[in-house]
């Protein structure tokens, strides 16, 4: 697992109860910072429709050093999105012969997005999992039954289908999206639309609960679709990831309002993000303003909610 994030956390403990040998690549020095275990109060729904707490300690390895000649099969890389560059760069050099699993957010076109690591001997997905740690240390979040996986065009490969099967043995029920480019980029949106919404609050976990809150964010979404379409997203292979910015937001703002208020995964999904300072909220937002101005696409929700995602000193983004 790249890195000790909320998403390598989570899928890295199913792995391991799966079987598989599990470490934790870090930054030199962060491995006695982290400390040997992990405080976990996770929500688990692989198995039971209103999942199963866990509230455990759960021991984990590290290692600071990743040299070209190891042995590993498989590189989770999950990463803010602004941060892939970097990652990849790093990797690129030390990928060996292992897969790497290219796992959340991407905006830039999926090939360039890796730079330089072969594209041969890497998959696509996205985590159905989220949460956040705590300032008491504790990482609170829910693991969804299903995962997403795609491929750019093609059938998946060899290795392609090799982490599929690894993560079906962690109970997990892969979930293919042909046309993966353009639902990573409705994804990409969806969140632009809701973290605009909840950078003018201070966090995403303020939405909780509030029609208005969620019927400004649905009509940042909707004003959002034009620039999927400049993109070249074809909507109609989307239906289900776009429908709720295009049904009457009143009906569905009430909808999404009450579910966060009385049902216990969808009030999580909103409240472990409640860090103020959280980075990634803020640059999905900026480069997605970026884009409409590139394009010429009118966002007047999303510019209006600049002020609040705007790098300091500047006024834009």
């Amino acid at each position: 697992m790249f890195g000790r994030g909320v998403i390598a956390t989570i899928y890295g403990r199913a792995l391991q109860q799966a079987g598989h040998d599990v470490e934790f690549y870090v930054r030199p020095g962060r491995a006695a910072t982290y400390g040997e275990a992990v405080d976990l109060d996770l929500l688990d729904m692989r198995r039971r429709v209103w999942g199963r707490r866990v509230v455990e300690k759960w021991p984990v390895r590290y290692r600071e050093a990743l040299e070209p000649d190891h042995d590993f099969d498989l590189i989770v890389l999950s990463v803010p999105h602004h941060r892939l560059a970097e990652a990849t760069a790093f990797l690129a050099t030390r990928i060996g012969q292992a897969t790497v699993l290219v796992f959340g957010n991407i905006w830039a076109e999926p090939l360039a997005a890796i730079g330089a690591l072969p594209v041969d001997q890497v998959a696509w997905g996205s985590p159905q999992a989220g949460g956040g740690f705590g300032a008491d240390g504790v990482l609170r979040g829910a693991l969804l039954p299903s995962v997403v996986f795609g491929t750019l065009g093609r059938p998946p490969t060899d290795r392609e289908r090799a982490v599929r099967q690894a993560f079906r043995e962690a109970g997990l029920r892969p979930k293919e999206q042909p046309d993966f480019r353009g639902w990573l980029w409705v994804h990409f949106v969806s969140d632009a639309a809701l973290f605009s919404q909840g950078l003018r609050l201070g966090s995403l976990s303020e939405l909780t609960g509030s029609t208005s809150d969620f019927r400004e964010a649905l009509l940042t979404g909707r004003e959002l679709l034009p620039l999927l379409q400049a993109r070249g997203v074809d909507l109609r292979r989307h239906r289900g990831g776009v429908l709720l910015f295009q049904t009457p937001t009143r009906l569905t703002a009430r909808a999404l309002a009450w579910l966060t208020a009385h049902v216990a995964l969808a009030r999580m999904t909103f409240q472990t993000h409640s860090d103020p300072e959280a980075q990634e909220p803020r640059e999905i937002c900026r480069d997605t303003l970026a884009e409409a101005r590139r394009l010429g696409i009118p966002v007047p929700r999303l510019e209006a909610a600049e002020p609040h995602f705007a790098r300091e000193g500047t006024g834009r983004i």
